[in-house]
This record gives C-alpha cells, structure tokens and sequence, in this order.
C-alpha cells in the first residue's frame, strides 16, 4: 500500500482511540451507544456525529495494518452504535442531523452513502470473517427502512439532490429495484448544476464542491451514467486554481458556511484519486497526492478514504499513473463567459421572486473571479460577493477587500466585470427610491362609514405603489497588478453626493500592523487609516504595504455592515464622490 494509506491508517487509529470513550454505555438512556458530539455534548445519528465514528471504527476493523484489526471490543462497539442508529431512525426512515433539519431525507441520505458502502465492505469480510454478520445486518437493516425516504423525500440545497441520487444508486447497488432508478433519474432530469468552468452553485471550495463531486461519481457508477463524470472532472480541474500556496483553499466568496473559514485539499482526495484511475488522468493523480497529507480528521461517513482503500483496491491504487506538475504561476478567469445577467433577467420571468422555499436562490451562480498566483504570492479578485480582492503573500495574509456605502446600504457586492492582460474593472449600480400612496382602487375594502379599513402594513399591496425619486448610485473598482504588488482605483458618479463610503483591508490576526496614519478604534482590533501608509508584516518578514489612507466621515463602520472578530481591519472613511487611488506592495 501507498504511504498515504499507511499515514491514514495511523491517524485513523488515533482517532479510534479518541472516540472510544466518548460512546454512551449506559443501557437506561435513550441514546445508549451514541457517540458524543464534543462542540454540543450529545450523540447525533448523523453523517458527521456518530455515523462519522462508525465509519473510522470499521475502517479500523476491516484495515490489516490497523492495530483493532479485527479487535472483539471494537467490533462490539461498533454493534452499540449500529443499534444506537436504528433506535435514533424515525418511523419514516430518516435521521435528523442535530443541529437542525429535522426528519430530513437528505442528511439521511448521507447516512445512507456511507452506510450503503459500509455493508458492501462488511459483506465481503464476512467470507473470511463471519464475526462481521451482525455489523452487516444492522446497516442493512437501517437500509432497508431509510429507503421509503429516499424513494419519497426532497432536499434543501442543490448540493442534496446529487446526495439523493448517490444514495439511491448505493441502495440499488445492493437492494435492486427499479423505484430507486426511477426516482434519481427524476432528480438527474433536472440537469447539473455547473458552470462550463466547472463552479457548482454553491461556490462552496471548502465543503460543497467536494460534496457534489463524489456524489455525482457515485451516482455516475452506480446507475452506469458515465456521462455525469463530466461535471466531476469540470470541478476537479477547475480546483487546482484555487489553492493558496500554504495547501489553503479559496473560501473567499462562498455561497455557504465555509465563507472565509480556514480550509484544505483533503475533502477532494478520494475524487481525485477514484478520478485519477478512471481517467489514467496524471494531473488527477498528482492532486490527489497533493491532497491526502493534509488529512487531520474524518468528517462524515460519506467518503472516509480508508472504506475507499479498502472497498475499491484496485481503482485507489494509482501507482502506475505519471504525475502531471501542479501550476503555481497563471492567471486564471474563471466564469468570465457565463451568461449570470441574462440567467438572472431569466429567473425573473418565473415569479419566484428569490422565494424558493426552505432553500436560497443562489443568484451569485456563474459570478465571474479571477485567480492569480505567482509563486508564493495568491490573489482573488471576485464579484457578487461580500469582499472584491483578497491576498496572500508568504505567511502575510489580506484575507479580504470591501466597500459599503450608506447609499443602500451595506457592503457593495460588484455584479459587473471586464477583464483585460491583468487589468480587471468592477462595478455596481445601485437604485434607492420611495414608495408612493396605494391607488384608491387598490386599497382594502371600506368600512360601513365609507373610511378604509385600518390594515396591518403587510396585508397593504405594495406593488401597487408607485415609485417616486429613484436615485442611482454607481461605484466602480480597477484592479491593475503591478511588478512588485496591486493597484486599486476606486470611484463613483459624479451626481451622488455626501454618501458615506468605506473601503475595509481586513488582515488575518497573526501579523503587526504599524504606520505613522493608524488610529486605533477603542474597544476593537480595527483601525482607522487617516493618510499615509500602513504596514502588515508576520514573523517571517512577509509584508504587505498599504497606501493610501483618508478620513473623511467619523463612522467606524457604515450602517448594515460589520468587521469581522479575530481579524485586524484597516478602514478608509471616503465620502462621495470618491476618486482615490490605493496601491498594495509586497515585500520579503
């Protein structure tokens, strides 16, 4: 075996270890055989609580090299939590994941994912192994009574329905039946949701990308689809562009939680590797090499990459496969043809009116970015997000650039983007007006003494009303890179006056901020930039120069927005109309 499989093999053990004594044994409660969550205290039957630790506790028992190979006690354990499984599974076949989604078709079908793979594998142990039958009737028990919820149940988020269908073909991989094909080609019918790029709708690097691409192969292999992997393939090209030369990956504009949240190539590793012996494809297999080191834990039982080791041999052994060389020196427009303005005037024709229930729209679908890495230094400038420009150089991190403006107000999401040799324009065109009286024709009925009716202000037709004094504002960004660093020029129209601006540098934690122009704002870690310049500088000498500052309103931060904590944010106060120039200059 590999030396990634060795090294997953050892970290799993340690996490066995860990997880031990944190299941319930106590035979007079409820969640007997759960294994505590250690963020909330309680058991969840969920793909990432105590179906994440069934998922390392049989990976150890079914790994050679593992010391529980085969280990009674852990085998007897395993059998607690399977029972605890079935005794948190509703009437209706579901979980519900414990922080929310209650009865939820979709969490359980991750259950189901993993759980469905996990009987496979015990299946085939069980030749050599007969201790493993009652593990193995157990998930399929759970199986069997979660089906009537995937053959029934819906989802919330575009990322559930790929989730769906991989449970559905899972189960029919096991348990035939032409219902589960049925019900994920209706699903499937719906099309991919990916752009030509390869950017799912979520623009979720961190946690969703990777979700939706071993599902659609699950999917793909087990309905013999072979067609969907093009989506995969799309997304795992697309991903090598949007790592940080630390192994980090871009969660800066995120359409879920993961947005800016500290995250690595690990959850990608089993598609790429899986992808990689599929397509003989080197530039797969140098990522999924890439990827398995930064393994520190194992989330969900949904794609545990030893089940992948130890379930499908031969396609995770990529040995004889060439390693293509992993960029570090592009310019990369991604999205940059996708139609997002005639999709969005599209979806206004459907009258939905951004109300899909319990779920988003996800309007920033297709949004254009660009990546430039050069070496150690990583930039992203993006639209239809809450920051336009981000950075890293060596250890020096400007985790995020923003405007807001007291126009809206809030943050300014740029929806508008020209990109050309390294010269990229942004812009936003805002509109503010007032509503004026309901037509008489349209009021509610009249009272005996012909006076309307006093009404709640929601049941009042508002789009009766007619719009009066529409005002336009128009803020624009050029990003121009520059030899040793990025300019930033940063304008608005000439008609709106007075509107309170401000431009926020916002710098990871972990660095000095020092400049003659720095005024520090009491009770925060923000800081005002009056004139001059300002400097970030980490323990290595990595630095990151700001020029130039301006202080021309008081506000330490505009309405309806906010700085973030844990962070150190810079703030230039600009009133319109605005004309400044910013340059940003790296150093070593």
């Amino acid at each position: 075996m590999d030396s990634i499989y060795q090294r997953l093999v050892q970290l799993n053990d340690q996490l066995v270890t860990l997880s031990l004594d944190l299941q319930i044994k106590d035979s007079a409660s409820r969640n007997v055989g759960g294994i505590i969550d250690s963020f909330t205290g309680l058991p969840h039957p969920s793909h990432v609580g105590t179906g994440a630790v069934i998922a390392k506790w049989t990976a150890a028992l079914c790994s050679p090299e593992s010391a529980f190979y085969r280990d009674n006690q852990l085998l007897a354990n395993l059998e607690l939590a399977l029972q605890y499984m079935l005794n948190r599974q509703h009437s209706d076949g579901t979980i519900t994941l414990g922080s929310t989604n209650y009865h939820s078709p979709p969490d359980t079908g991750f259950v189901v994912i993993g759980f469905a793979q996990l009987y496979e594998l015990l299946v085939q142990q069980c030749v050599e192994h007969p201790a493993f039958e009652k593990a193995a009737s157990l998930l399929a028990l759970f199986l069997k009574r979660a089906t009537p919820a995937m053959l029934e149940g819906g989802c919330h988020t575009p990322n559930h329905r790929w989730i769906l269908t991989a449970a559905l073909g899972l189960l029919n991989r096991s348990f035939p039946d032409p219902a589960l094909v049925a019900r994920a080609n209706a699903w499937l019918a719906e099309g991919i949701d990916i752009t030509a790029d390869g950017e799912w709708t979520e623009r979720s690097n961190g946690i969703y990308n990777a979700v939706s691409d071993i599902a659609l192969y699950h999917t793909a292999l087990s309905l013999d689809r072979p067609e969907l992997l093009e989506s995969v393939r799309s997304n795992l090209r697309m991903m090598q562009y949007l790592v940080h030369p630390s192994g980090e990956v871009v969660t800066d504009y995120s359409g879920r939680q993961d947005y800016g949240q500290p995250s690595d190539m690990s959850g990608y590793f089993l598609t790429y590797r899986l992808m990689a012996s599929y397509d003989r494809d080197p530039l797969f297999a140098a990522l999924s090499d890439y990827a398995g080191p930064f393994y520190k834990q194992f989330f969900s039982v949904t794609d545990h990459p030893l089940i992948g080791y130890l379930l499908y041999p031969e396609q995770m052994d990529i040995s004889h496969l060439e390693r293509a060389s992993l960029p570090d020196q592009y310019v990369k427009v991604i999205n940059g043809q996708h139609p997002i303005h005639e999709d969005l005037q599209q979806m206004k024709k459907l009258g939905h009116q951004l109300h899909i229930t319990h779920s988003s729209a996800h309007t920033a679908f297709g949004a254009p970015l660009v990546r430039v890495r050069n070496g150690q230094t990583s930039a992203t400038v993006m639209t239809n997000a809450p920051s336009f420009f981000s950075l890293r150089h060596g250890s020096a991190n400007l985790l995020a650039v923003k405007v807001s403006t007291a126009f809206t107000p809030g943050v300014v999401s740029f929806d508008q983007f020209q990109a050309e040799d390294g010269h990229y324009k942004l812009g936003k065109r805002m509109y503010k007006g007032y509503n004026g009286p309901i037509p008489k024709g349209s009021l509610p009925p009249l009272k005996a003494d012909g006076v309307t009716a006093a009404a709640p202000w929601y049941l009042l037709p508002h789009g009766e009303r007619e719009t009066t004094h529409l005002q336009e504002h128009i803020i624009e960004s050029e990003l121009t890179q520059t030899a040793d660093g990025w300019d930033i020029h940063l304008y608005s129209d000439k008609v709106q006056e007075d509107v309170m601006t401000q431009l926020t540098f916002i710098f990871a934690k972990d660095g000095k901020l020092s400049g003659e122009g720095l005024e520090a704002i009491a009770g925060s870690s923000n800081y005002f930039l009056k004139q001059g310049s300002c400097r970030f500088e980490t323990a290595d000498g990595s630095a990151i120069e700001l020029t130039s500052g301006a202080f021309e309103h008081w506000m330490p931060s505009v309405r309806d927005d906010s700085h973030p904590v844990g962070c150190q944010s810079v703030i230039v106060n600009l009133v319109a109309p605005i004309d400044n120039r910013f340059s940003i200059r790296l150093s070593s």
